[in-house]
């Protein structure tokens, strides 16, 4: 019994390390830079710098398979799958454009252009330069799952349409947080305005 108790203790504190570093870690990472224009309640109209991103398409086949299909391979690029196996610092949010197909998104740290980054050695990796734009947003917490990132982009267009703000079809889900970080986690659906 006692090595029972001590192995939980164990477990427990590695838990609460992994977490505590998990949440200092996000506080070191570029973010993708916005002002918050307006707020309506939960819902915020934001003006995004441009920026550059790397991109795959993967086929639609729900969130979680599509997210864990893209992220791999941008993570193998940025973690140095690429023809100078350079890394790249990760960067916030992980961007999925929710279209037919799932576009994955990795912002490229501002210290590159797009000359300079190293070219991909898994084929399907594009660079993509995101014009500034202004969006609308809204935040949830948790884990996020096809429900989930359909119920805030519901949300998201009754607010929009309660304040006869009109918006464009292109939504993107925003994620904030590595695998292993268990609280806080921050998600947003967000959309382009016209």
């Amino acid at each position: 019994m006692k090595i029972l108790l001590l192995i939980l203790a164990v477990l427990f504190i590695a838990f609460v390390i992994i977490q505590l570093w998990a949440r200092r870690g996000q506080k070191n990472i570029e973010t993708y830079p916005y002002v918050v224009q307006k707020q309506y309640g939960a819902l915020e109209i934001r003006n995004y710098e441009a920026a550059l991103f790397t991109s795959v398409n993967t086929a639609s086949e729900g969130y979680k398979r599509s997210s864990s299909r893209g992220f791999s391979i941008l993570a193998g690029y940025i973690f140095g799958n690429n023809a100078r196996n350079e890394k790249i610092a990760m960067t916030a949010p992980v961007t999925m454009q929710l279209d037919d197909s799932v576009t994955m998104m990795f912002m490229v740290p501002k210290k590159y252009t797009k000359e300079a980054l190293p070219q991909p050695n898994q084929p399907g990796i594009t660079f993509k330069e995101e014009p500034a734009k202004t969006v609308a947003a809204i935040s949830f917490r948790g884990w996020a799952s096809d429900e989930k990132i359909e119920k805030y982009k519901r949300k998201l267009m009754a607010a929009l349409e309660a304040e006869g703000i009109p918006y464009s079809n292109r939504f993107y889900f925003l994620g904030y947080n590595p695998p292993y970080e268990v609280f806080n986690r921050k998600n947003e659906v967000i959309v382009e305005l016209p």
